[in-house]
């Protein structure tokens, strides 16, 4: 037999006891106090949640005041009741310390919830309130009783609340009685507040009473109050109309009712000896923080008619008047409701929406994502944004489904058959699930919190109270299966009925017509929702394995292609993509066993346009997106040994050079994905695009020398220039280059001619319309007007004698890219003979930047808008690299490391040597990277190459996705751009065009 000591502690443990030693310490001081047994009393605290901090709390009440526990114990069920209050809620332990004749709630034999009438009766009790609206004491003594008959009617909210076997039950009256506790609290502090602003008690009045009287005022309930949802401790949203009654003027009633409205704010949560209650937050009202406090319904109606935007019409989905003039508030309401149901015809509705929901969850801390219940993946939110999404939806013909509440709603939704009532069912006990674990840790401290506790002990505390888990670990896995199912759920609740409208889906329920159906569409971002509609049906209609599975998966994806750019071409793309690859064996299954593959396909067919015409040549390449190494550039040796071994089977070069071409396609599809889920950065971006033209080129080279007779009379080269020969290719970069032969014999004439062939057979067999190569030859000697193949000694003397100061700059970046190494060697000596000269004058200097300042004025197109032109705009691509190249053509010749094509090389090694600050250097950078990141961007999103950044909001959106930010990016797009590249203007034109010495040449 134990000792009987270690027996006692035995038994606590089993009532709920922890900290066993001081537990029994505190029962037995209990009942010294109570003049009872402590092993009687153990038991009494089995029901709370914390049963230590219940005895703590009891012990403190004891004390304070003697008998007020002990009062209790005679009936099982008041004490019991009280017990679960003072294990739950510490800071009505408190109240009721401070308060005890307050007590007296649990005198009564069964738990109820208070009605509004009865809360503002015993408010108008309590404070006397007149029947025109004034209490008869208004100082702090009446502040501090309001707030006192507040808390007792929470006190009696929670004993019934606490009371219940099952919570989710009742959460929703719970929830109710809470608002109707707010509103009929705001209309007592209106009372209070009538009479301070009218009274001398308070030195001068501030306004006549009968101004007061004659002022009607009406408080808007706004959020969880408004729909009849509020939390134990949140804030109490409102927006406050008022207009004057007889011949009182507007402008005076509006004096008066904003004052009204900010006495009314202090008395409630103003700090003072009985403590604030919860803040009143005005912000929902037109403007926000920087409008009137107070606005007629006039000005009110004048101001949605106008200036609202669509989330301020979600917002007033949930209005409803609380306090003050209930039929001020009630025509309000109806002014604006009509508004409010037809917000999502609105042009901006998507936008305004996804940005809501942006600004909703961008303030999360990082490390509390996880732990919001509210606000993080899989929370609160996610049900009452998808709730209020298919209300607004729909209820701008069905009246049956224009409720407040989340959970009215989603009963109206699933009864009008927009959703399936198994979803809705699971939707409203995950909702019920998440707003009993909210109302416990509220109620706790009395404090507002939505955070899930990061211990044991905390997580066991609410396990009991909220009565949904035995322990800790059950609680947080059922907390974890619920935020999973809630994200499951929105996809079946929002995207499945999609289905019903062109499928033939199991559910009868299900009867969303193709009118609505397209509506929804419509209201998620799509603009072609009859295309749509088409696609879906097309894409689930039948009875095969492969419709089955796209019933499976496309209520997912239509989620995911509903939040990319353009998700209109992206289910396109994927219905191409479908009907090429749903009869192989892995695709579908691919799609439907790895959620990763799936977001990430619809994310780039979403996305880019680029990319979605390429994959539909080449629909197997979706298996790369299983692996991250399948979307990095193939190792240059094995793509050049693929492309000879594809030489090797052809016998005609035609056939050979379009497979060649096939192949470089695939593998500029493999970047442009990579690209698009941010795999590799410009820099690489630009070594891969020019290894696979080099590839292309040194391979159709060699079978065109192979092939046409005469080529043992000369050495044949094609060196790459601009940015092909800097290795900094984008998407849909032209590809610069000049030809250069030597003939090996005496006949020089005949060399030149199969030069010239060698020269336009690669033009005519390199020629893709489906992906131009776009070999360029204007930067030759002459440009447009010289010829196209030069001899090495042709080169050598043009140089020598007539060439300009443009011609050696545009050298610097000349890199022999296929043919003949010896050839290329001798031209790389003449050219740097030219690109590095040992001295340049300083008029060579003032013609670099003369030409500069041409090509400014004369090269941008006509109209263009020089802050928006990423290739020659200020501060863009052209800024840097003529600023670099000048560094280059001044000191190449004594410093080596700057005889590189490539720019960034070539700014780091000036930084190196002291010929560029490093924060300059640093905005040239940055300058140089985000050009060529939007420049590539305009290629992938629209399938077309584009040098200036658009001015229209839909295409900077579809950009801006493509550069990872996040939706409704388009203004902070064009805003980190103009910031960037004005930084690099400032350096540009302070180094390049201002400073003289930094730029001249330097004594080594």
């Amino acid at each position: 037999m134990p000792p009987r000591g270690q027996s006692e502690l035995s038994g606590l443990a089993r009532v709920g006891f922890v900290a066993l030693s001081r537990a029994r310490e505190d029962l037995q001081q209990l009942a010294e106090a109570v003049e009872s047994d402590a092993a009687t009393l153990a038991p009494a605290f089995a029901g709370a949640a914390d049963p230590d901090a219940a005895l703590r709390h009891a012990i403190d009440l004891e004390r304070a005041h003697p008998g007020a526990f002990a009062s209790r114990l005679d009936d099982p069920v008041s004490r019991e009741q009280l017990v679960r209050v003072l294990g739950a809620s510490a800071g009505l332990a408190e109240f009721l310390v401070r308060h005890p004749e307050h007590l007296d709630v649990f005198e009564t034999p069964d738990a109820s919830l208070p009605s509004l009438a009865e809360m503002r009766a015993d408010f108008a009790d309590s404070l006397r309130i007149d029947a025109r609206g004034f209490a008869a004491e208004s100082g702090e003594e009446a502040e501090c009783l309001l707030r006192e008959r507040y808390r007792r009617q929470l006190l009696r909210i929670a004993r019934f609340d606490l009371a219940q076997q099952h919570p989710t039950d009742v959460v929703e009256a719970v929830a109710g009685a809470l608002a109707d506790a707010a509103a009929a609290t705001l209309d007592a502090a209106l009372a209070i507040a009538r009479t301070q602003i009218s009274t001398s008690d308070f030195g001068s009045p501030l306004f006549a009473r009968a101004d007061v009287e004659r002022t009607r005022i009406a408080v808007i309930g706004m959020g969880k109050t408004g729909a009849r949802e509020l939390n134990y401790v949140s804030d109490v949203d409102v927006i406050y109309v008022a207009e004057g009654d007889g011949d009182l003027a507007a402008s005076r009633a509006i004096d008066v009712a904003t004052k009204l409205a900010v006495t009314l704010q202090r008395v409630v949560d103003e700090p003072a000896i009985e403590p604030a209650l919860w803040e009143v937050d005005p912000n929902l009202r037109p403007e926000g923080k920087s409008g009137s406090l107070v606005r007629t319904l006039e000005s009110h109606v004048s101001y949605y008619e106008r200036w609202a935007k669509s989330w301020e019409f979600q917002a007033l989905l949930k209005a409803r008047p609380i306090a003050g003039d209930l039929e001020l508030g009630s025509r309000y309401v109806d002014a604006v409701a009509p508004m409010v149901w037809e917000s999502s015809s609105r042009d901006n509705f998507v936008e305004s929406v996804q940005a809501m929901r942006e600004r909703v969850t961008a303030n999360i801390p990082a490390d509390e994502v996880h732990h919001q219940i509210k606000l993080g993946p899989g929370g609160l939110r996610d049900v009452e944004f998808t709730v209020q999404l298919l209300q607004l939806v729909h209820g701008q013909a069905d009246e049956t489904v224009r409720e407040s509440g989340t959970l009215p709603a989603l009963s109206a939704l699933a009864e009008a058959g927009y959703i399936g009532r198994q979803e809705a069912a699971e939707f409203a006990e995950a909702y019920r699930f998440l707003r009993v674990l909210e109302h416990r840790l509220q109620l706790t401290r009395l404090r507002r919190t939505h955070l899930m506790p990061r211990d044991e002990e905390a997580l066991r505390v609410l396990a009991r109270s909220s009565a949904q888990a035995k322990d800790a670990a059950t609680l947080v896995t059922a907390w974890e299966r619920t935020k999973h199912d809630v994200r499951d759920l929105h996809e079946r609740l929002f995207y499945r009925p999609l289905l019903s409208a062109v499928a033939a889906l199991p559910e009868d329920e299900l009867a969303l017509s193709p009118e609505q159906a397209k509506a929804r569409l419509a209201a998620i971002g799509f603009r072609d929702t009859r295309g749509a509609l088409a696609h879906i049906a097309a894409l689930t209609t039948g009875v095969s394995r492969r419709a089955a599975i796209q019933r499976h998966l496309l209520p997912v994806m239509l989620r995911w292609f509903a939040e990319g750019a353009d998700p209109d071409y992206g289910l396109l793309a994927f219905r191409r993509l479908s009907d090429a690859l749903g009869s192989t064996h892995w695709f579908l299954r691919m799609l439907r066993d790895s959620s990763m593959v799936a977001e990430r396909l619809t994310r780039v067919l979403s996305s880019s346009r680029y990319v979605g015409e390429l994959l539909s040549a080449f629909p197997e390449s979706a298996a790369w997106l299983e692996d991250d190494a399948q979307l990095r550039p193939v190792d240059p040796a094995t793509l050049r040994e693929e492309m000879q071994a594809i030489f090797g089977r052809h016998e005609s070069l035609e056939r050979a050079t379009k497979a060649v071409l096939r192949v470089r396609r695939r593998e500029i599809l493999r970047l442009a994905l990579g690209a698009v889920l941010d795999i590799d950065g410009v820099v690489e971006l630009g070594h891969a695009l020019t290894e696979i033209t080099e590839a292309t080129l040194q391979g159709v080279l060699r079978q065109i020398r192979a092939t046409v007779e005469g080529g043992d009379q000369l050495e044949f080269a094609v060196i790459g220039m601009g940015r092909f020969g800097g290795s900094e290719l984008g998407f849909g970069s032209d590809t610069d280059v000049i030809y250069v032969f030597r003939p090996t014999g005496e006949d020089s004439a005949s060399a030149q001619r199969i030069a010239q062939t060698y020269a336009s057979e690669l033009a005519r067999l390199t020629e893709d319309p489906t992906l131009p190569l776009d070999l360029d030859l204007d930067l030759r000697p002459e440009g447009k007007s010289g010829p196209m193949v030069r001899s090495l000694e042709s080169y050598r003397t043009y140089y020598e004698r007539w060439s300009l100061t443009w011609e050696a700059q545009a050298l610097l970046r000349a890199r022999g890219v296929a043919g003949d190494e010896n050839l290329i060697a001798d031209f790389t000596a003449v050219a740097d003979a030219m690109r590095y000269p040992a001295n340049i004058s300083e008029n060579d200097v003032r013609e670099v930047k003369r030409i500069k300042a041409r090509v400014e004025s004369e090269r941008l197109p006509r109209g263009a808008d020089p802050a928006r032109h990423v290739k020659l705009g200020r501060g863009s691509l052209s800024d840097v690299e003529w600023f670099v190249q000048l560094i280059q053509l001044q000191h190449a010749a004594q410093i080596p490391d700057l005889r590189t094509t490539s720019t960034l090389t070539a700014l780091q090694v000036a930084v190196e040597h002291g010929l560029v600050d490093e924060a300059d250097a640093e905005q040239l950078h940055d300058a140089w990277v985000f050009s060529s990141r939007v420049r590539s961007a305009m290629t992938l999103w629209l399938n077309r190459t584009r040098d200036v950044l658009p001015d229209e909001r839909r295409q900077l959106e579809g950009i801006a996705r493509v550069l990872e930010y996040p939706p409704g990016s388009a203004a902070q797009l064009e805003e980190d751009y103009f910031a960037v590249t004005r930084r690099a203007r400032r350096v540009f034109e302070n180094e390049f065009y201002g400073r003289q010495d930094r730029l001249q040449t330097r004594p080594f």
